[in-house]
């Protein structure tokens, strides 16, 4: 008959076990996660490097992602999405890559 002892060692190690997989299983999860959307991020910054240039250029020289901050980015770009027939899309991923031009 197992003593008490022996019966909580068992129970201690089956635990710790469950608490190691719950952790290393939600830390590739976070991590395949991160890796999804770091992907999704640089596809909407290329895309939006594309787009910068065939929009902006239409109706005047396109400035620079590093001549105003990210604050000022998002009032410009709601600003000319209001006067544009640009897609909402569009719009975000040149604002994401103007932001991150800098």
């Amino acid at each position: 008959m197992k003593t008490h002892a022996a019966r909580f060692t068992g129970l201690a190690g089956i635990t710790t076990l469950l608490l190691l997989w719950a952790v290393t299983s939600r830390a590739a999860t976070t991590q395949s996660a991160a890796t999804t959307q770091s992907v999704e991020q640089r596809k909407l910054l290329v895309r939006g490097a594309r787009l910068w240039p065939v929009y902006c250029a239409q109706c005047h020289n396109a400035p620079s992602g590093a001549q105003y901050s990210p604050a000022q980015w998002d009032a410009i770009t709601m600003h000319m999405r209001t006067q544009s027939i640009m897609p909402a899309n569009d719009m975000r991923a040149i604002k994401e890559f103007l932001k991150e031009a800098r």
